[in-house]
């Protein structure tokens, strides 16, 4: 297991408040060490219910493939007497399932979301099949373009699912962080499904870590074991609006 000793901190910008907000890794590292341990032990995420009913989809086999890996985190965070609670996450869907018994949930309605792309992944698919019998012409031509098109409404169709909540008890949309458009995988990421699980169960965040787990990827920027802070680009634009209302 290969684990960096570096401090490093959760944060963004509010442009809301006009302030920068930041969790510390704190504890958060120690739990995520624990978890670390017990991945390894148990090989799969489902270690939450008892063997024969595992799903085979959740082992973490997927992550030594092709999926080359996946971030996780966790949040050490205090109740309303006071108890510490801990929350884990891990980012995006785990081999297509987005929602898994004892992590965070995503920040979106995962029924409208399977909704909206069943329908919409159909036309998209009647388009190809269309489209890969056609010659080079006009006609394969404007049928890319409305094949695109859906893509790109289906994606905002997507984001538009997203409720993004703060400690002040404000939500936004994820359209509201993103001048040129929502990044895909926005909101996805470890560090805001934990704070917005927070905010709904109503506890206070402390400290906030997050690594890397499986086959590196191609770069080898991420190996297994690495500790890493939220990315520039889909996080820190809504962690400050996030974190922001945290009570010290």
């Amino acid at each position: 297991m290969m684990t960096k000793t570096i401090e490093s901190a959760s944060s963004g910008y509010c442009s809301f408040c006009g302030e920068t907000h930041s969790l510390e890794q704190g504890k958060a590292r120690e739990y995520c060490l624990e978890l670390m341990k017990t991945l390894e032990e148990k090989g799969r995420i489902d270690f939450h219910i008892p063997e024969q009913h595992m799903d085979p989809r959740l082992s973490l086999d997927y992550l030594l493939g092709e999926a080359r890996g996946q971030m996780f985190g966790v949040l050490e965070c205090l109740d309303m007497d006071g108890q510490p609670v801990i929350l884990k996450a891990f980012s995006g869907q785990y081999n297509g399932v987005w929602s898994v018994e004892g992590w965070a949930p995503p920040l979106l309605d995962t029924g409208k979301f399977e909704f909206l792309v069943c329908d919409v992944d159909k036309q998209i698919k009647a388009l190809g099949s269309r489209i890969n019998g056609l010659s080079e012409g006009a006609e394969r031509r404007e049928l890319t373009r409305q094949r695109k098109k859906l893509s790109q409404n289906l994606m905002k169709e997507i984001h538009a699912l997203y409720n993004v909540h703060n400690f002040r008890s404000e939500v936004r949309s994820l359209f509201e962080f993103f001048a040129n458009g929502v990044p895909t995988g926005a909101g996805d990421c470890c560090a805001p499904k934990l704070l917005n699980a927070a905010v709904k169960q109503k506890l206070l965040p402390k400290s906030l870590a997050e690594f890397f787990w499986g086959r590196a990827n191609r770069s080898g920027t991420r190996q297994q074991g690495r500790f890493c802070t939220p990315c520039s680009e889909k996080c820190q634009p809504i962690l400050g609006f996030m974190l922001c209302g945290i009570k010290r």
